[in-house]
């Protein structure tokens, strides 16, 4: 143990993390992939263990009486930066730390935060940012939670908002966000893809739209990476401010956990930091640790499902009762979505929209019929996943909304997982049959 380390341990600043990373061998720097297996973590700091041990207290002892005050003022905010060390469990803890060091990494983030779901690192993202008065400007459509966070929930408490369809042009953006800018624009939130759609919106035509638009302070940009990130899309070089995760699916990738992470600028990060330590929406220590099981295999699970979905879709689109696969694969070339995924991905993902030919009578009767893919929602897992938006994750959307946004009875959301795909063809195939 170094000097330094024991300092850490017994003088002014308890710290969990360690000085310094490997993230280079000679020159080379390393792949995400590499440092998702010790990254953030320091085996002499907990007796040597190679994994971290789940740390299960919920506080933590202060080494004197002014370090207590040090970190309070942290966690309080009247010291920028967030808190010093380690205090209570509704702030921070070594598994959130260590996950937060590994999330930032996969996008080049300055910091992270992880939170118990994916909706409440998004209510949490909109508290610190909103207030009475202003104006949320959206892409559509949104997850249906989110949708209904922003107009009913937020709505209640004076926040307005105005959207554009996720596929809007630059004339088409700058027209909403010209027309939002007449009040106070506190947040600009995009989903790429849209949920369940798959539209993908074009990020650098919101930043360069939103730059030119508001001279003075500009309104950060959020987005929604769940459906691509962090292997096939990474918008923060797009331009965008802020991501956000459902870690529930490709991250934690196995379906037995509920989480969700921000990613972005150390300042917007410190804001959001704050109201979390005040609302405590901080995910716990077991979750944290068991999403970075997760980290470790995330760019293997997540490649041999982006294989798979190449496999069932090219299945998929020529059957004769499917009307169209919304498959990012299949975008023609030249089209407007075409030039963003161009653009803006490195992959198609996993996960499509399948519309058959019919109604709700046949969406059903396909589902219905499934027996290696469960029917159930989420995404990202290793398992297969179908579900009908219409009917579940949308229901509460109201009809001309769901209309406008494409989301409609005969749409089947699928993601596909980590099985043989020859056995998922044959799975559809048989489902097909009892459209």
């Amino acid at each position: 143990m170094t000097d330094e380390t024991e300092a850490d341990l017994t003088g002014g600043t308890p710290r969990r993390r360690p000085k310094a990373n490997v993230d280079k061998v000679g020159n080379r720097k390393l792949k995400p992939s590499t440092m998702m297996m010790g990254h953030g973590y320091d085996p002499v700091l907990s007796e040597g263990s190679l994994k971290p041990p789940i740390f299960l207290t919920s506080t933590f002892v202060f080494p004197n009486a002014a370090a207590g005050k040090r970190h309070f003022e942290g966690v309080t905010g009247k010291r920028p930066g967030g808190a010093d060390g380690l205090v209570y469990s509704r702030f921070n803890g070594p598994n959130q730390e260590i996950l937060e060091d590994r999330l930032g990494i996969w996008e080049g983030a300055e910091d992270a935060l992880a939170f118990s779901s994916g909706m409440s690192a998004i209510a949490t993202l909109f508290l610190s940012m909103v207030k009475p008065g202003d104006t949320i400007v959206h892409s559509g459509p949104l997850y249906a939670a989110t949708e209904t966070l922003i107009a009913r929930i937020l709505g209640r408490f004076g926040v307005h908002w105005l959207d554009f369809p996720a596929g809007a042009t630059r004339e088409e953006i700058d027209a909403v966000l010209g027309k939002a800018a007449s009040g106070n624009v506190a947040l600009i939130y995009l989903e790429s893809p849209a949920n369940p759609t798959n539209a993908l919106v074009d990020v650098e035509a919101v930043r360069a739209s939103r730059d030119a638009i508001f001279k003075g302070a500009k309104p950060p940009i959020a987005i929604d990476n769940t459906f691509l990130g962090p292997l096939w899309a990474q918008p923060l070089k797009q331009g965008a401010d802020i991501v956000v995760y459902s870690l529930t699916k490709y991250a934690g990738g196995h379906s037995d956990l509920v989480a969700g992470g921000v990613l972005g600028s150390k300042e917007h990060i410190n804001t959001i930091r704050l109201m979390r330590n005040t609302i405590g929406t901080i995910c716990d220590p077991n979750t944290a640790w068991m999403l970075l099981r997760s980290l470790e295999t995330l760019e293997l699970r997540m490649s041999r499902a982006g294989e798979n979905a190449v496999k069932v879709c090219e299945f998929l689109r020529t059957h004769p009762k499917v009307e169209h696969v919304g498959y990012l694969g299949f975008l023609e070339e030249g089209s407007r979505q075409a030039d963003i995924y161009n653009r803006h991905c490195t992959g198609a993902g996993s996960t499509f929209s399948l519309y058959l030919k019919g109604g709700e009578k046949e969406a059903f009767a396909f589902l219905d019929a499934l027996k290696i893919a469960k029917l159930a929602v989420s995404l990202g897992g290793t398992e297969t996943l179908a579900s009908h938006p219409a009917g579940m994750t949308h229901l509460s959307v109201p009809d001309a909304r769901k209309q406008a946004l494409g989301i409609t009875d005969n749409l089947v959301r699928i993601s596909i997982g980590v099985e043989d795909a020859d056995d998922l063809i044959a799975d559809f195939e048989e489902a097909l049959k009892a459209v």
